[in-house]
């Protein structure tokens, strides 16, 4: 594909990074110099400096066909303006990054769209809503829905007192004799692996597993885990992402939400009217204490700071807070974070770009996760007739080794996958790769 990014920010430069890697044609439009430098150095993209709103710089940037012209700008006017102008100049999809949630109401959508645009992308709605599962699924670090809900990934990283640590995924099978989940990567020091049967469980892996929904309290059992409701949360910073959890969380929970400025407290005060709304800074332990953050289920910090998330969720879980989530933007910082004890990373850039993403991949996927932390990828396919997975089993045709099918469904009905399945036309079927296989992979689903 010919893909065109207005935005070298750090969503535009992860999702150029990412669609770098997978043989597309990317050029990236930005007004800043320092922004683009990096990038002409580090990446095989073609660049501009300029405005993203430049007549000029879109009829050169635009003037070969293009497949997708994506707006992720800092600034909401720019990427609309942009992606309007976009496709009037050719491009055959766009994309817009926007602040503004009253956009994604339906009759707006459709105006949008008579106006040149396709997608509207709002990465706090998204972020939160990925805050909002993690809320629902408590005993998991992260996780997400595949094929309508019945499939699910959860990610769990492992502790000393786990009862898997040292076995094997072999001695695992044996043990307990399920086919209702399957562990599909191994994030370890930075690396992921997709496992074999003689891969040990160490202490600090993080464990990605694909489960039907019968398998969850089963998983969560033989791995130690226990799965709770969350029912009391404390929330620090008052951001979209703050705001868009408690609007929600509050129909059905105790929320709290800290946030220092005054002048968000009141506006906040105003919407959400079954929340308490407390002014002060998150990291005084005192203020934290009289709140009674030592008799909440999960502490959620979205504040602009990664820095004060990060601190603060650590404060949280030396308190006794069974489930903490930080938001943290800073990329150089999200591999340190995993390792010190927080629960889950979230980080919108990453969010988003998944979101985004899905619109570059084949016709017949469905759904696209971009893990945060690592490079790997979960995607979600509909198999079409004759394509190459359907040749025999998984085990033996030559399957990708840096992927792994997890499992799928068949006429709606859940199924998890060994080396021994057969995958058949139709079948929705869900897949974690490393960036390596992708190429390869895509060839099993033509």
């Amino acid at each position: 594909m010919r893909i065109v990014i207005a935005g070298a920010g750090e969503v535009g430069t992860h999702l150029a990074k990412m669609l770098s890697n997978e043989n597309h044609e990317i050029i990236l439009i930005d007004s800043e110099e320092s922004r683009l430098k990096p990038i002409d150095i580090s990446l095989d993209v073609l660049t501009y400096e300029g405005s993203a709103t430049s007549i000029k710089i879109l009829q050169d940037s635009l003037k070969k066909k293009t497949d997708l012209f994506i707006a992720v700008t800092h600034y909401e006017d720019t990427n609309i303006t942009s992606a309007i102008l976009a496709k009037r100049f050719g491009a055959l999809k766009t994309i817009a990054r926007i602040d503004n949630l009253d956009y994604l109401e339906q009759p707006n959508l459709d105006f949008f769209k008579s106006l040149g645009i396709d997608s509207l992308i709002y990465p706090e709605l998204i972020a939160a809503r990925e805050v909002l599962g993690l809320l629902h699924e408590s005993g998991a670090t992260d996780f997400m829905g595949f094929t309508g809900g019945r499939l699910v990934m959860y990610i769990q990283k492992l502790e000393d007192k786990d009862p898997i640590i040292n076995k094997s995924l072999q001695e695992i099978s044996v043990e307990f004799r399920t086919d209702k989940y399957r562990a599909v990567a191994i994030k370890r020091a930075g690396m992921t692996i997709i496992p074999r049967g003689n891969e040990r469980f160490l202490i600090g892996d993080s464990v990605y597993i694909i489960s039907t929904q019968e398998g969850i309290e089963e998983m969560m059992k033989n791995s130690g885990r226990e799965s709770f409701e969350a029912k009391r949360i404390m929330i620090l910073g008052g951001s979209r992402i703050g705001k868009h959890i408690a609007l929600y969380m509050q129909k059905s929970c105790e929320v709290k939400i800290i946030d220092s400025d005054i002048s968000k407290c009141e506006s906040l005060a105003e919407i959400l009217d079954k929340s308490l709304i407390i002014n002060g800074d998150g990291r005084n332990v005192d203020l934290l204490e009289e709140e009674g953050i030592t008799n909440m289920d999960a502490f959620v910090a979205v504040t602009g700071n990664s820095e004060t998330n990060i601190l603060s969720c650590l404060l949280a879980k030396r308190m006794g807070v069974k489930k903490t989530i930080a938001e943290v933007e800073n990329m150089e910082y999200i591999n340190m974070a995993e390792n010190t004890g927080i629960d889950t990373i979230i980080n919108k850039k990453i969010s988003a770009a998944s979101r985004i993403f899905r619109h570059t991949s084949l016709p017949n996927v469905t759904q696209v996760k971009c893990m945060t932390g690592t490079d790997a990828e979960v995607l979600e396919f509909i198999v079409p007739a004759n394509a190459k997975i359907t040749k025999g089993t998984l085990r033996s045709i030559d399957f990708p080794k840096d992927a792994i099918v997890g499992g799928g469904t068949r006429d709606g009905v859940p199924f998890i996958a060994t080396g021994d399945t057969i995958i058949n036309a139709n079948d929705k079927v869900v897949v974690f790769t490393l960036p390596s296989a992708y190429e390869r992979l895509s060839k099993y689903f033509i």
